[in-house]
């Protein structure tokens, strides 16, 4: 729920016509502070809101006991089959067990259940069963421990948290990190598999612990304080830290999402979903929209990348979401599939109320291509929604006020938050206050003050502006983050976001990121994150190096019509690619490069391709192409 693009659709002869949503916060109160900071906030009041989640999951299990909470295909000899279903009910008995399990071993917030998981039904129940007892835990990215060659990321975290469990879904994907990493008076809990020379819990005996009164104790003792889990932020310039999150933050986010987004609480969401958990907008976003409004999670087992995008269409071939959440890869996909599959159409566009994107850009012809489509097959389009949020805010903020959504709208606060909004090195940063807003970072204090300006807002690092400065009602658009703009040596500076957001758009499908070089340069520069598109572009085998492909003369040739096409929509140096490259080797998650979830870090790259930048603005590397060369 980060940034989005700033491209806006072509004017249209006629207004669109749109699958009907309401959109719940639509009016602001506006105050002004000190020279150069404003307060917004929502003209509705936030409305009263659980004590603690758990609440919700006691009220489904007795009103709508058989219905599924969550489902996910059986996996059997590397494929997926039927789906199994665990109805609310299911899962209330289910969590009690397991936080039995948990308070026999005495565990807590200075002793958490770490997660290392994908999605999957047994971190489902877990993270339930945690909630249930009042112990905190933490889904640890499964990248740090399947991707990471050095697990430095994964020693960090666990050096963090203290972990007094480990669970592992797999022995063998998990096997090597834990040998390295978990010391051996730490309990490891499998769900499938052993680890040699070492013992270890099955997950079934979890399962088969009876619960007694002293679990059902526990739940009453927990509170809105109640830390209920730690997600860690994806360490863009330091180690990664832990953002505490409270019964207070998810229970009030959700409420306000819910008021922002009524359609939610329509009817029984249905999700199918592929975010991972250990991220702010899978974990707590997305399955608190499905346990707080009586919901059902499809566990998406695909990925918005070339070998896993064949098993999200297939599931969205056989389950129609109400609701589809994804990030703006994944939407391209989507929309390139849906032209030729007539089955994808029909069940995807059956019901869906609203998408919904965030993480990065969205280029504008991944949006006309979607809006084509769904006016073709259904008449109607369907509401793109986005807005702004972080794991700090547990994570939704700011969400759009209408239908008619431009790129790089961001729209309102929610209900019962306070934003500020300070002049900061020529931008505005967004800061915010508000029951939603986490205490600050799991053993850090130093990190958790910085974080708090003098007032208590969250510092976010995020520039906006307004859609319309005349009405502030409509709301904010993106501007960028403050942290990655940059001054060329004229003293200029560059805005980051709006022209990464130019290329991405200006280079679809060919181009999944840009990463802008220039700090105190005369020029702009780009390095170019290339799509697997670009491959096929070139007509080279499938063989073919990287180099090879960026080499070829029909890549040479886009890219020469790209860096034209950007010129002649600059209005000076700040905004004038000047040069770019097209990258050989993919972001690195061991150097914090890029998040399991494909969002790029700006610094990290141009932290550890110091020499490549030189080079490109040395004009000594190979590949470089200019606007206007031939």
């Amino acid at each position: 729920m980060s940034e989005t693009n700033t491209q806006e659709p072509p004017a249209t002869q006629a207004a669109p016509r749109y699958r009907h949503v309401e959109f719940g916060i639509t009016r602001a109160r506006l105050h002004q502070g000190a020279p150069g900071v404003q307060y917004l906030e929502a003209e509705q009041p936030l409305a009263p809101y659980p004590h603690r989640m758990t609440e919700r999951l006691l009220h489904w299990a007795a009103t709508a006991q058989e219905r599924t909470y969550v489902a996910r295909r059986r996996h059997a000899d590397g494929s997926t089959g039927d789906w199994e279903h665990v109805s609310y009910a299911q899962a209330l008995r289910h969590a009690r067990s397991i936080g039995q399990a948990l308070l026999a071993r005495g565990l807590s917030a200075e002793r958490p259940v770490a997660i290392l998981s994908e999605n999957g039904i047994e971190h489902a129940l877990l993270a339930l069963g945690c909630l249930y007892a009042g112990i905190a835990h933490c889904p640890v990215s499964p990248a740090y421990s399947t991707v990471s060659q050095d697990f430095d990321k994964l020693r960090h975290v666990l050096g963090t948290l203290t972990p007094g469990l480990v669970f592992a879904s797999d022995a063998r994907r998990y096997g090597r990190a834990i040998e390295a990493v978990v010391g051996a008076d730490v309990e490891v809990v499998l769900a499938d598999g052993s680890l040699p020379g070492r013992a270890s819990t099955p997950w079934a005996e979890l399962l088969a612990t009876p619960a007694t009164p002293a679990v059902d104790a526990a739940l009453h003792a927990t509170h809105p304080g109640t830390i209920t889990k730690f997600l860690f932020t994806s360490g863009s310039t330091k180690n990664p830290k832990a953002v505490i999150n409270t019964h207070r933050m998810w229970c009030a986010n959700q409420q306000q999402l819910l008021q922002s987004i009524p359609a939610l609480a329509a009817e029984p969401p249905v999700l199918v979903d592929w975010l991972p958990w250990n991220h702010t907008f899978g974990g707590n976003h997305n399955v608190g929209i499905v346990l707080y409004n009586g919901g059902t999670l499809y566990i998406d087992d695909g990925r918005p990348t070339p070998a896993g995008m064949a098993e999200t269409l297939r599931n969205l071939r056989e389950i129609a979401p109400t609701a589809y959440f994804n990030v703006p890869t994944g939407f391209e996909a989507i929309a390139q599939a849906m032209q030729d599959d007539a089955l994808l159409r029909r069940t995807l566009l059956s019901r869906v109320k609203m998408f919904f994107y965030a993480g990065a850009a969205l280029a504008q012809p991944v949006w006309d291509s979607l809006h084509r489509t769904q006016e073709a097959e259904v008449g109607e389009r369907i509401v793109m929604g986005t807005g702004l949020g972080m794991t700090e805010s547990a994570p939704f903020a700011l969400y759009v006020t209408g239908p008619e959504v431009r790129s790089g709208d961001l729209g309102l606060p929610a209900a019962g938050m306070r934003i500020k909004l300070a002049a900061v090195g020529g931008k505005t940063e967004v800061r915010y206050s508000g029951p939603n807003i986490t205490p600050g970072y799991w053993r850090n204090d130093e990190a958790t003050r910085e974080a708090f300006d003098e007032e208590g807002f969250f510092r976010t690092g995020d520039a906006v502006a307004w859609i319309d400065p005349a009405n502030h009602h409509r709301g904010l658009r993106f501007d960028g983050r403050i942290a990655e703009d940059f001054k060329l040596a004229s003293g200029t500076f560059v805005s980051v976001g709006p022209l990464r957001a130019r290329i991405a758009a200006a280079g679809a499908p060919y181009v999944q990121d840009a990463v802008l070089t220039g700090i105190n340069l005369h020029e702009v520069g780009a390095l170019l994150f290339p799509t697997p598109a670009l491959r096929a572009l070139s007509g080279l085998p499938a063989g073919a190096s990287m180099e090879q492909v960026a080499a070829s003369a029909p890549v040479r040739q886009w890219l020469q019509q790209l860096l034209d096409t950007l010129a002649a929509g600059a209005t000076g140096s700040a905004n004038r690619v000047a040069r770019a490259l097209i990258l050989s080797t993919p972001p690195s998650i061991d150097l914090g490069e890029v998040t399991d979830k494909g969002s790029i870090n700006q610094r990290a790259v141009l932290r550890h391709r110091a020499a490549l930048v030189e080079a490109l603005h040395q004009g000594t590397a190979p590949g470089i192409a200019r606007p206007g060369a031939r």
